[in-house]
């Protein structure tokens, strides 16, 4: 089984597209979808319909439970981009499409299992709001402890924004750190791995990135992608409602 996985879209459409045309050239079983398709960016609706039509099935993040509920612990950037967001959600005429989109949002997972991954957000302590950092792996051990003692053999996150591969050592190996962005997995230590971000990397690589897990090569290898972030960009400085930063930060990869 070839397992692409993506996370943390963020309303970034051009990204999205650019990212499962590649893994369409690459064949995969299924696609899925480790949280956050909203928040952040300009396309939202087209997001959650592309996802949804693409993706085996997706978790809930933060931001979509922001957009859906509430925004809390949001900066002010990521608040009114929360609002807006709904605002666009709930612009929809067609009331069809708008009772199907909801449908999706609201049947959104917490949590879930594939095989051997246990599946979240976040954290397995909290799936949808929890972070873990690469640098927790040098400066958090106790948290590592308490998160890894949750985790079954492997698992699968992203909110960070950040790809790698956590070890129960605790280690953090960034794609850069592997042969050929490639991990292999090992049966006897467990992991947690995070693909990164399609539509708002926060690594200082503004690329989108992805990756595939081959579950009978015991493989998870990464990818990054160039899109078209001007274009992204520019339509985030037209909404009055989106702060410029959420733009000039996707320049930067932070």
């Amino acid at each position: 089984m070839r397992t692409a996985l993506i996370s943390d879209i963020h309303g970034n459409l051009e990204a999205l597209t650019v990212v499962l045309a590649d893994i369409d050239a690459r064949g995969v079983d299924q696609i899925i979808c480790l949280g956050d398709t909203l928040g952040y960016g300009p396309d939202p609706v087209a997001c959650v319909d592309l996802v949804s039509e693409r993706c085996a099935w997706s978790l809930m993040g933060n931001h979509d439970f922001g957009a859906l509920y509430e925004p809390t612990n949001f900066n002010s950037a990521a608040e009114l981009a929360a609002y807006w967001t709904r605002d666009q959600l709930e612009m929809e005429e067609d009331e069809q499409a708008a009772a199907r989109r909801w449908n999706v949002l609201g049947s959104l997972r917490v949590r879930t299992t594939i095989n051997e991954f246990l599946c979240v957000h976040g954290s397995p302590r909290r799936p949808i709001n929890e972070y873990i950092f690469p640098d927790d792996a040098i400066n958090s051990p106790v948290k590592m402890k308490q998160i890894f003692d949750q985790v079954p053999k492997y698992c699968l996150v992203g909110h960070t924004h950040v790809p790698g591969v956590f070890t129960d050592e605790p280690e953090f190996y960034g794609p850069e750190d592997m042969d050929n962005a490639t991990w292999k997995l090992n049966d006897e230590e467990r992991c947690i791995i995070n693909p990164g971000s399609v539509g708002q990397p926060r690594d200082l690589d503004p690329r989108a990135s992805y990756a595939i897990l081959n579950e009978e090569a015991r493989t998870v290898e990464f990818f990054r992608l160039p899109y078209d972030i001007d274009s992204v960009v520019d339509k985030i400085y037209a909404i009055p409602k989106l702060s410029n930063w959420l733009g000039d930060r996707l320049r930067e990869g932070r």
